[in-house]
């Protein structure tokens, strides 16, 4: 993207060569979910596509739970199939409801405690970036009174979702905390500074693509938000060369070619994704009526993404 990495104009897509390879990493994400749809069911709920900088899953239901998760990066929520509830602590000691129904996008900043509730017979999309080294996530639960007071957590540095939260789960749950409901600990102090303003409402990303659609097919490219961490770009009938963070690109609608200096010329048909890998230089070549969707998570001040 124009705000982390070289962009410019070309007349055409880079030119195939025979030494080239083709790539086979395009994923067509209607086809990997029905490909994976056993595991969006208990007891798995979900699928990771991709676990690098980025980490991009799918995640399904029903999974109720009651724990709230701190982190220092955004999260971006799409909902592909059905609806679901975003339980969050506004304002630092606030309860709310963020409801995202199908079709609708809501970035949650950062350092807001949160606990997803979602229904049985439903997809989401989930990203959300790499931990740096000095960032540490929190596990938290609260008192079930209202009070927004803390009855239980810890803090760790996140590798793996799947194998750092159940062993907090099981200490909470062997705790005299969770057997009295009252903070054995406590009070706790806030380890991380929790964020004092508002969040933004969720918003149907079909219904923005669609009202802007001649907006980004005249003017080429359009920032569907930029968040402290989140940079979002529909791109339309235009050719442009980027390179920067890891990005994730998702043909919303048409096609669009791809050219790395790696492989050979691809064709992104509609649902199609692909990954780039951080600080490899693509073009892209949108074809008439075009969207194109480029998905990257910074962490500022870096200009560029730090090692893994």
């Amino acid at each position: 993207m124009a705000a982390n990495g070289a962009e410019k104009r070309n007349s055409a897509c880079c030119e195939d060569s025979q030494a080239k390879k083709p790539d086979t990493g395009i994923l067509n994400v209607p086809s990997w979910l029905e490909e994976n749809k056993n595991l969006f069911h208990p007891p798995v709920c979900n699928k990771v596509m991709n676990n690098g900088w980025l980490k991009i899953m799918f995640v399904g239901g029903p999974n109720q739970r009651k724990d709230y998760h701190i982190e220092c990066g955004e999260e971006l929520f799409y909902m592909f199939k059905g609806s679901m509830v975003l339980k969050i602590m506004e304002c630092g000691t606030e309860p709310k409801d963020v409801v995202i129904n199908e079709g609708e996008v809501f970035c949650l900043p950062s350092r807001i405690p949160h606990s997803p509730q979602r229904n049985a017979d439903t997809i989401g999309l989930v990203i959300e970036r790499h931990r740096i080294p000095e960032e540490d996530d929190c596990l938290r639960y609260y008192v079930e009174d209202g009070s927004g007071d803390v009855l239980y957590q810890e803090m760790f540095h996140l590798q793996n979702l799947e194998k750092d939260l159940p062993p907090i789960i099981n200490r909470f749950f062997a705790s005299e905390a969770h057997k009295t409901g009252k903070p054995v600990d406590g009070p706790y102090e806030d380890v991380i500074d929790l964020r004092k303003d508002r969040v933004m409402e969720p918003f149907s990303l079909t219904d923005f693509l669609k009202e802007k659609k001649e907006e980004i097919q005249e003017n080429g490219t359009l920032n569907v938000f930029e968040g402290a961490d989140n940079k979002v770009v529909a791109y339309g009938n235009v050719t442009k060369t980027l390179v920067g963070w890891e990005t994730w690109l998702w043909q919303w609608e048409g096609e669009s070619q791809l050219c790395l200096p790696s492989t050979s010329k691809m064709t992104l048909k509609a649902g199609d994704s692909y990954l780039v890998p951080a600080e490899t230089q693509f073009t892209i070549h949108g074809k008439e009526d075009s969207l194109l969707l480029s998905f990257q998570q910074v962490v500022q001040p870096y200009e560029k993404q730090p090692p893994m």
